[in-house]
């Protein structure tokens, strides 16, 4: 940059008209030719520019959504191609649904978000070492895999890497590899946390589990030998904070319903449930705790002073007989029967 005052500019350090119009033209020349975002191709049937559609008319409930090479939607009703979206050089691996979009993981390491009704792609977004943990090089054994089994390992993968939690009303993903844990909120594809393994200890995304409101992902911790030694278990929410529980290496998760998860840790400890949605574990029936407990098991607990040997005399209502050998009215829990009175 000259540090002359522009007054006193010679017309030699001027650039010429002609050639900032030249420049401008090779500018615009380049952007035309331009490859499309992330290699995006959406077509109809026959490689046809796909039509844009009304998405009132067609949704999700109305395809038959399927994966490879890219993502393929058909009609229900008559099972022709709607269309395909697809991307240069990769290949779509793997199909969750977040509400009523299509989340997609691709070999590449990049995960998609697509509206089904309009075929938009609403977002993109790239998962550090996803793509390396798919294809596992460097493995022992890799190097002894046929071209089948390296592609069913990473569909296999991609499954467990890729979990998508319904949260009523704003569904968001996870996406969770052995050394990184990413957030996403499927509105907008905003990151909103991302988290890595402390010390000497990795994510399990073959053990990982989802509920409607949180991901549960189990971890195992090495010592110098590289032998494990101890773990856990870290849940992730996107409306609060998450939280840790320590284990064994060995534990293990089930989900029961759209928000418990049962823990087991082993044949010693008991299992344990966790209620996604309240964000706190089930109190054990008999424990100290239980009155104060934030969670109950679901049916209640059995009043221990009662005597299940007793049987209980049925009410009738007043001026009613009863009907000889009327079993007792065992409908109600124990503890909403009401007091006896005195006589």
């Amino acid at each position: 940059m000259s540090w002359k005052p522009l007054r006193v500019l010679t017309p030699r350090s001027i650039l010429p008209a002609s050639a900032v119009m030249l420049v401008l033209a090779a500018g615009a020349a380049a952007h035309a030719n331009k490859p499309v975002p992330f290699g995006d191709r959406v077509a109809g049937p026959g490689d046809a520019g796909a039509t844009p559609v009304n998405s009132e008319s067609l949704s999700s409930a109305d395809l038959d959504l399927r994966v490879g090479p890219g993502l393929e939607a058909f009609h229900k009703q008559t099972g022709e191609q709607a269309w395909s979206y697809r991307r240069e050089g990769a290949e779509a691996l793997y199909l969750a649904m977040a509400g009523d979009n299509a989340i997609v993981v691709w070999d590449d390491g990049m995960v998609t978000s697509v509206r089904p009704g309009d075929h938009e792609v609403r977002w993109h977004r790239a998962v550090p070492g996803l793509a390396d943990w798919l294809r596992g090089d460097g493995e022992p054994g890799a190097d002894k895999r046929t071209d089948a089994q390296r592609k069913a390992l990473a569909k296999q993968r991609a499954a467990a890497a890729l979990h998508t939690v319904q949260r009523d009303g704003s569904p968001w993903l996870a996406l969770v590899t052995p050394n990184l844990t990413m957030g996403l909120r499927d509105a907008d594809g905003d990151l909103r946390y991302n988290d890595r393994p402390s010390g000497n200890c990795v994510y399990d995304p073959l053990r990982t589990v989802h509920t409607d409101y949180a991901v549960l992902i189990p971890r195992t911790c090495a010592n110098s030998a590289g032998q494990p030694v101890s773990g856990g278990i870290t849940g992730y929410r996107l409306d609060s904070n998450g939280w840790a529980m320590s284990t064994g290496p060995a534990v293990s998760a089930k989900v029961l319903d759209r928000s418990r998860v049962e823990i087991t840790d082993g044949p010693i400890v008991p299992p344990k449930v966790y209620d996604t949605k309240a964000a706190a574990p089930e109190t054990a029936c008999g424990s100290l705790d239980a009155p104060f407990a934030a969670v109950r098991p679901q049916g209640g607990c059995v009043d221990p002073a009662a005597d299940p040997a007793t049987p209980t005399a049925p009410q009738t209502p007043a001026g009613a007989d009863a009907a000889p050998g009327a079993p007792a009215d065992t409908d109600a829990p124990a503890g909403d029967q009401p007091d006896a009175q005195p006589q």
